[in-house]
């Protein structure tokens, strides 16, 4: 390993703001992303309805075993590597730096097609509830709305964010509890059944399906890490906040999908009748109108704030390759009061209004085609970055030995990289069906191509960084180890200090 010294030119100007998030609040980031109410509503009952199979709730819990072993060994990374660009800085450091930018530029369009795809079920939702109050607006203007809300608080200081996080979920998880007790609290034929929670059910050849949309659902836990930089004590906050992420929406899931079977009976007729209301009908004759009317209401605010999570996550992926020249600098400097990613929070904003425009100005449906498909697509982006990261854990700990146990260092990684590897190729081969294509439609692999292109674009970037920009290859997923971007970005001339960093071999 070679000791290189940055001078001037190569020093960062502004980078995020430290020491602002605590546990509770990179949890409520980890849990606004999964979207547990959200996916209670919509994903839950549409399973239900399209599969009909009564094994949902072993799914889930199922799902939350399997992204718990995955979060061993990536939590186990992230108390040796702290860096914004997460997926990207992990398999950098453990497949190497061409694959590194290969896993970005897959990062890149995956998260800000789950935040984009958000904001058409935002608008449609919306709509909805104001069409109810006598306020017929299009789903357009709706989701302008909460376009121009997370375009503010996306430029805005992280703990900000954290705060309305905080608020939305801790209401949300509320509701989700009241209705989950008085579901179970009035079960059908009165007596309690556990017939969903057999676990005979797993051995259907539907399951594979179901777990393939179950753990759709969880994606955005691993925003955590994201945030590692602006964490308090970043190597113990995130690890215990990564746990919770995925545990406490893994739980919720699973226990209300228990809930609507025990007080529907005949579950998957109930879903069937009722799609997205479901839980609005079985909760309704129990509690107050105004507990359903809230409740709907939070299913909104619940989409919010996965739009917010998601936005958060994209900016600082976007932070992470510009500080480390990988995307052109301005994009590697973070706004000098705030401390967010100002050019990632832009460019992000501006590319989820031309997706809507376009989506409106062709009539395109923005229930299926803009938030069901991009958020499909999305999520399929993300589960190829966590397949990579286990297989990038083990590779890291490899060559450091001694820095943890085997169990988080090898046999965790390893298997849920297997596991991992079922589910993705179950989630490539079943893509069409899940986007409710026909068999010959060009989407059953034009999606899984495209990321294919994405990933061989970065290899073929990274190698011409290599060749004409050898130190900035060189500080590939480092951070603020690495190679990073000129206080000059702001119009100001760089100061003449000096900082040294430990820069690995080039190959």
């Amino acid at each position: 390993m070679a000791r290189t010294t940055l001078t001037g030119p190569d020093i960062v100007a502004r980078g995020l703001a430290s020491n602002r998030l605590g546990v509770p609040s990179v949890v409520f980031f980890g849990v606004a992303g999964a979207a547990p109410l959200t996916v209670i509503l919509g994903a839950i009952s549409t399973i239900y309805a399209v599969v009909g199979n009564t094994a949902v709730p072993l799914v889930y819990f199922v799902a939350a075993l399997i992204l718990s072993l995955f979060t061993v060994g990536f939590v186990a990374m992230s108390r040796h590597i702290v860096n914004s660009g997460a997926f990207y800085s992990y398999i950098s450091h453990g497949l190497g730096r061409m694959i590194g930018v290969a896993a970005a530029f897959v990062a890149l369009p995956a998260y800000a097609a789950m935040q984009i795809g958000l904001l058409g079920l935002f608008g449609v939702v919306a709509s909805g509830i104001l069409d109810s109050m006598g306020v017929h607006t299009s789903w357009f203007v709706c989701s302008l709305v909460g376009w121009f809300l997370v375009a503010i608080l996306g430029s805005l200081w992280v703990d900000l964010s954290g705060k309305v996080l905080a608020v939305l979920l801790t209401v949300e998880i509320t509701i989700v509890l009241v209705y989950d007790f008085f579901m179970l609290a009035h079960p059908a034929g009165g007596r309690v059944s556990f017939a969903a929670l057999n676990p005979q059910q797993l051995a259907t050849p539907e399951v594979a399906a179901m777990l393939v949309l179950a753990i759709a659902g969880f994606v955005g836990f691993e925003a955590t890490v994201v945030l590692s930089e602006e964490a308090k004590d970043p190597k113990k906050t995130i690890g215990r906040a990564t746990h919770w992420a995925v545990l406490l929406p893994g739980l919720l899931c699973g226990v209300s999908a228990w809930a609507m079977s025990v007080n529907a009976g005949d579950i998957v007729q109930a879903a069937r009748d009722n799609e997205t209301d479901l839980v609005f009908k079985l909760v309704g004759p129990y509690v107050p109108e105004a507990l359903v009317n809230i409740g709907y209401i939070l299913f909104l605010t619940s989409v919010f704030a996965a739009m917010l999570a998601f936005h958060t996550a994209v900016t600082r992926y976007q932070f992470a390759l510009g500080r480390e020249r990988v995307l052109p600098r301005m994009w590697g400097v973070a706004h000098p009061r705030t401390g967010a990613p100002l050019a990632g929070s832009i460019t992000q904003s501006v590319l989820a209004l031309g997706v809507l425009i376009l989506y409106y100005v062709t009539g395109t449906d923005p229930l299926v085609h803009l938030f069901a498909w991009m958020t499909t697509v999305g999520g399929l982006g993300v589960l190829i970055l966590m397949w990579s990261t286990s297989a990038a854990v083990v590779g890291f700990f490899i060559r450091h030995r001694r820095k943890e146990n085997a169990w988080r260092s090898r046999i965790a990684p390893m298997l849920s990289f297997l596991l991992l590897s079922l589910v993705l190729a179950a989630t490539v081969i079943g893509l069409g069906q899940l986007l409710q294509v026909p068999p010959d439609s060009p989407f059953n692999w034009l999606f899984p191509t495209a990321y294919l292109v994405f990933a061989t674009f970065g290899i073929g970037w990274a190698a011409i960084m290599r060749g004409a920009r050898p130190d900035a290859y060189a500080g590939i997923g480092r951070g603020t180890e690495g190679f990073v971007v000129p206080e000059s970005v702001f119009g100001r001339p760089p100061r003449p200090h000096r900082v040294t960093a430990d820069v690995a071999h080039h190959a």
